[in-house]
């Protein structure tokens, strides 16, 4: 860093001549900068501003950070640049194989163009040969056919006019060739890279700031054509033409000053971007259905809300659905509900234009929300969204389960030309009661949310290769960003095939193509629960994480941790399985000390346990089996009843037949051995990766927002 007696250097041509260089005291304007360095990008920041994580930093020094430059947004920047550089080479090369092939296609018809002109000429001389008289004329000594000392003399002028203007042929490289001479046609990608066809690779930084986030697009992806920074301050945007300039960057990035919702609806009628970065102070919300109209088709949209208080929970529900649609999810899994919440958002504002999305990586981040989605112009995938959108049934006050409800079925069909299509129909409903199947507590809505699959794998094994060659002076968070992407790829895999992905000794080769998800595919196991919140529903003691990952795989279930929360257990075991295994937790390795009062949740459930699990989970000696059955003719405010005893009864009739309809059938079922294997819970081959960050210093989070200055 520069000393405090370092003269500061005068921002000129001069300067610009000069390599840029972190910590270098600047003088532009009357005004004194340091030099921060970020990626391969530098920024200037005033003299005296503070740019650590320091944890003893005060409100103040943090908020004046906050304006200029954040350190905490940089694991988001890290995360923006691997995500646009991985879609963007696909992207490129789909643009590029898309152009060759046209361009074949186009050359090959002018090839058979010319060739029947040629033919067609060859057949008209040939024709009006026989039709002329045959005269002999006398010269010198010879005599020749007038007819055919007419033809000889087409004949030369015709070799004559071949000779000036070459027959077009197609090289092996796809590029049409005049006999040696280049066409003046633009090159197409050749099989050595020399006069590759380079398609336009456009990027919008909505709400730019200091321009940052464009300055590391425009150093770390090579294949950027244009980038255009915006922000509605002037102010603003004088900081990105200073920073800009000191890049050396004035030939790709433009600085907008204007209203982006404004700037993107521009768009409607002429070509737009093919990535649009929204990041903004809080809800995105209001960039979103702008952001659909200047998307280009196959374009990147990249998403960011940091107004978890809305999302993420129940507070302002009202708020939530202005914003987004939907209300929110009550508990643990509130972040990804917020995830779901969020691409509903951007799938029913790009479906009122024919355009499906597809997210590629969806990812609840500290106190925000990051997600990068597909934009395609597809129809016929937009009908499927109604069967993508699913709401929640949530026993947010009772033992936390929940229950998902689809809006509409697309069942996979032929059409009459045998291709694969889908029939879309109305869901049976509803999915569940007003009450909670297992503990009798009231029940409550959450969504509509996006039921599909937050993450493509493919996608993410891309990022981790791209991780594998890129050096920490780059990712500054690369520890941290590796961490994340292997647990949401093993979130979405189930760990499946995701052990060793991408490593740089085990990784199969990539195909330079990322493959499109099925866009009907939907999420059977959407959220996660914890161990020790469910243990407190029945009050016993907390099972270790690794014991019911053990006893879930042991019983054929797959079973990983979700990236929104530490101590999360993912699985597509349903919840009765999941009581199950708690119950049989009681009765093997915890007890209850106490017998349970019937107005908790934890009464209920314990009350449908099987009798060698009520009856082994003792009590102070009595069994809390029959604690609870003594008082189940009082409970019919939760619907308790003895399964076992009821079973045998199919001449019931009254209210003890009706209580017993209430239990599902699956409680009567889920009575299979459950074994608490730790070993098979730990999953040794998963890597040391920083998979959840530490808040670094108190108030973590993204301070007040900043003054607009004109």
């Amino acid at each position: 860093m520069a000393s405090e007696g370092e003269p500061a250097l005068a921002l000129s041509s001069d300067t610009i001549e000069t390599v840029p260089e972190a910590g270098r005291n600047i003088s532009h304007e009357g005004k004194d900068y340091t030099t921060i360095k970020e990626g391969l990008a530098y920024i200037l920041v005033p003299r005296g501003t503070p740019t650590s994580m320091d944890p003893k930093m005060s409100k103040e020094d943090s908020q004046r950070q906050q304006v200029f430059y954040n350190p905490i947004q940089q694991f988001n920047r890290d995360l923006s640049v691997l995500a646009i550089k991985t879609f963007g080479e696909d992207f490129v090369a789909r643009k590029r194989q898309k152009h060759e092939v046209a361009s074949k296609k186009s050359n090959g018809r002018k090839k058979r163009k010319l060739q029947e002109k040629e033919t067609d000429d060859q057949q008209a001389k040939l024709i009006d040969m026989l039709r002329l008289p045959l005269k002999k004329t006398r010269t010198e000594g010879t005599d020749k056919p007038e007819a055919l000392t007419d033809i000889a003399a087409e004949d030369a002028s015709e070799e004559r006019e071949i000779t000036a203007h070459p027959t077009p042929e197609i090289s092996a490289d796809g590029n049409t060739n005049l006999h040696g001479l280049v066409s003046s046609d633009k090159p197409i990608e050749s099989s050595n890279g020399i006069g590759a066809y380079t398609p336009q690779f456009r990027i919008l930084d909505a709400l730019s700031a200091t321009g940052l986030r464009a300055l590391r697009y425009a150093k770390e992806i090579p294949f950027v054509t244009s980038i255009t920074a915006n922000d509605l301050s002037s102010s603003a945007t004088d900081s990105i033409t200073l920073n800009v300039k000191y890049n050396r960057l004035e030939e790709k990035i433009t600085a907008n000053t204007g209203n982006a919702i404004a700037y993107m609806y521009s768009f409607v009628e002429k070509t737009g971007y093919e990535v649009i970065d929204l990041d903004p102070y809080g809800t995105a919300a209001p960039f979103i259905d702008a952001s659909i109209q200047a998307i280009n088709d196959g374009g990147l949209l990249c998403v960011t809300c940091t107004d978890s208080a809305i999302f993420a929970s129940h507070g302002y529900l009202e708020k939530t659905y202005s914003q987004y649609g939907g209300l929110p999810f009550k508990g643990e899994p509130c972040h990804e509900g917020g995830l779901r919440l969020i691409l509903h958002a951007v799938a029913s504002s790009a479906a009122r234009y024919g355009m499906a999305i597809e997210p590629l990586l969806s990812l609840s981040i500290d106190y925000y929300i990051r997600v990068f989605v597909r934009i395609r112009k597809a129809p016929n995938d937009v009908k499927l969204l109604a069967g993508k959108t699913m709401i929640i049934y949530h026993c947010q006050n009772g033992c936390g389960s929940w229950s998902t409800q689809f809006l509409a079925r697309n069942k996979p069909t032929q059409n009459k030309n045998g291709a694969a299509s889908y029939k879309h129909s109305f869901a049976q409903g509803p999915s569940a009661n007003q009450l909670c199947e297992h503990c009798g507590i009231k029940t409550h809505l959450s969504g509509p949310m996006y039921g599909g699959p937050l993450h493509n794998p493919e996608f993410i094994k891309r990022m981790l290769a791209h991780i594998h060659k890129t050096e920490h002076d780059v990712y500054a968070t690369k520890d941290r960003m590796e961490g994340m992407l292997h647990t949401a790829l093993e979130e979405i895999t189930f760990g499946v095939g995701s052990r060793k992905t991408a490593s740089s000794g085990d990784a199969a080769p990539l195909d330079p193509f990322i493959p499109r998800g099925d866009p009907a595919e939907i999420d059977h196991s959407p959220f996660f629960f914890i161990p020790s919140s469910v243990a407190k529903v029945i009050h016993c003691q907390s099972p270790p994480l690794a014991a019911v990952r053990g006893a879930l795989r042991s019983a054929g279930f797959r079973v990983t941790m979700s990236h929104c929360k530490p101590g999360s257990i993912r699985t597509d075991a349903s919840w009765t399985d999941i009581w199950h295994i708690m119950l049989e937790w009681c009765r093997q390795k915890a007890p209850l000390k106490k017998p349970l009062k019937k107005e908790i949740p934890g009464y209920a459930i314990m009350a449908k346990a099987t009798a060698h699990q009520a009856g082994d989970a003792r009590t102070n000696g009595e069994s809390s089996r029959d604690v609870v059955m003594a008082e189940a003719a009082d409970a019919s405010s939760v619907g308790v009843t003895d399964p076992e005893v009821d079973a045998g009864n199919e001449d019931a009739t009254g209210p003890t037949k009706a209580k017993q309809e209430e239990i599902p059938p699956s409680y009567l079922s889920a009575n299979y051995e459950v074994v608490f294997n730790e070993a098979l819970g730990r999953d040794h081959d998963r890597g040391k990766y920083v998979r959840y960050q530490l808040a670094p210093r108190e108030n973590w989070g993204p301070m007040s927002r900043a003054k607009i200055t004109k």
